[in-house]
């Protein structure tokens, strides 16, 4: 498993009310789109969220969500949810509100 399932079952959870979502394989690991675009996802160490460059600062400034970077590279409008942040309801539900807001003013593909 690329993954880790109930960091998976987390987002699951969190995101089952919202129309649009669904759940495709990338990077990995699992990805959540909403309306076929990336949202947010898990991995094996934890979760990401597509935040966006507008809201990252605002996202950085949460507890347990730092940068993203896969290679070193800091990777703009993404970042990344530690295990701790993807326990803590709070956290999550700011953060993947954050990265709502972004992707839900994306056109749809």
């Amino acid at each position: 498993m690329a993954y880790n399932e109930e960091y998976a079952g987390i987002l699951r959870d969190e995101l089952a009310t919202l129309e649009g979502i669904t759940e495709k394989r990338m990077f990995g690991g699992l990805c959540f789109m909403l309306n076929g675009n990336m949202l947010c996802g898990v991995d094996k160490n934890g979760g990401m969220a597509r935040v966006g460059k507008e809201n990252e600062a605002k996202a950085l400034e949460l507890a347990g969500i730092e940068p993203l970077s896969f290679t070193g590279r800091k990777m703009g409008g993404m970042v990344d949810i530690n295990p701790e942040a993807m326990e803590d309801d709070a956290t999550l539900k700011a953060v993947l509100a954050l990265a709502r807001e972004f992707v839900a003013a994306m056109p749809a593909k």
